[in-house]
């Protein structure tokens, strides 16, 4: 193919987008450069949306994964998984895998309007995401007092709300810690306090137990009872004596600056690829505009 009458660009793949064109360093026109360029920012955009479908993906897992877990799909269960917190996560996977495959087909057909609608929901995803920052940093001294108020909340409800259960216990597990601020907080739900009827008084959940596995293998449910009963240095050889929040503030006192990165290098790649969709799309208007200027001229 000749452009210009001096620059040879021989086509080297087949039909989409990526279109690769070969271009002697001498004869390098401005058409085959724009073409070099599109190709590069194509290149681009599908890196940065297989990465963020990858994320997707394990977002989609993470969720899939607790509604297995908690056995939300059994007879008994099925008539409230539309309430199921673990959907969240299913709802944000499937959202971000959709909107990679729409990023991915826009950039392959070169079509306008995926390429706008994805470049428009990036947009708003980069400004909640700031918003929220924005909003955590302001109220930072609140969000103690709302995690201890949601803790105990999960405490107290913890045989009536599977969700709350399941919640609590990978906390607990996790974190290895027990209650809000200490083990003792267990004495505030109905089955766990000392003035209870049953096996549970006096005691705490399996998850806060230190080895809650009898010989490795089998969940010992009852590795817990009665250790609110116990002194602390007998305690503390059965149970977590810690609680969760302190867990949660050294866990991100540890790794706030992993955290920082980390968001710092996501929100980077959300305004990159912004940037490279509007290049893409402004690329695809000269082509467009050139290949009508030579259809008027032929």
């Amino acid at each position: 193919m000749l452009i210009n009458g001096d620059a040879k660009c021989w086509l080297r793949s087949g039909y989409n987008s990526f279109l690769l064109y070969y271009c002697p360093p001498v004869a390098l026109t401005r058409a085959c450069f724009r073409n070099q360029i599109k190709n590069s920012i194509l290149n681009a955009l599908f890196i940065s949306n297989l990465f963020f479908t990858v994320m997707g993906l394990v977002v989609l897992g993470m969720g899939l994964w607790g509604l297995i877990t908690k056995e939300s799909f059994a007879q008994e269960r099925i008539g409230h998984i539309g309430t199921d917190p673990m959907l969240v996560f299913v709802f944000l996977g499937l959202t971000l895998c959709l909107l990679c495959l729409m990023g991915c087909v826009g950039s392959l057909r070169e079509n306008s309007c995926l390429l706008r609608l994805f470049s428009g929901a990036v947009l708003i995803l980069v400004a909640a995401q700031v918003l929220v920052a924005i909003a955590a940093y302001s109220l930072q001294d609140q969000i103690v007092p709302v995690l201890r108020s949601g803790m105990l909340t999960a405490m107290v409800r913890y045989q009536d709300d599977l969700d709350m259960r399941f919640i609590t216990d990978e906390i607990q597990m996790n974190l290895q810690c027990c209650g809000a601020d200490n083990y003792r907080d267990w004495e505030m739900n109905l089955y766990y306090n000392c003035s209870a009827p049953g096996v549970q008084a006096c005691g705490v959940p399996a998850s806060c137990c230190i080895d809650p596995l009898e010989n490795g293998t089998v969940w010992n449910s009852q590795c817990g009872v009665g250790a609110q009963q116990l002194v602390e240095f007998s305690a503390q050889s059965v149970i977590y004596l810690g609680g969760c929040l302190g867990g949660i503030a050294r866990w991100i006192e540890q790794n706030k600056q992993l955290i920082g990165i980390v968001g710092i290098a996501l929100l980077g790649v959300q305004i990159l690829t912004l940037i490279v969709t509007t290049r893409l799309l402004d690329n695809i208007q000269w082509s467009k505009a050139i290949s009508s200027q030579r259809d008027v001229e032929s």
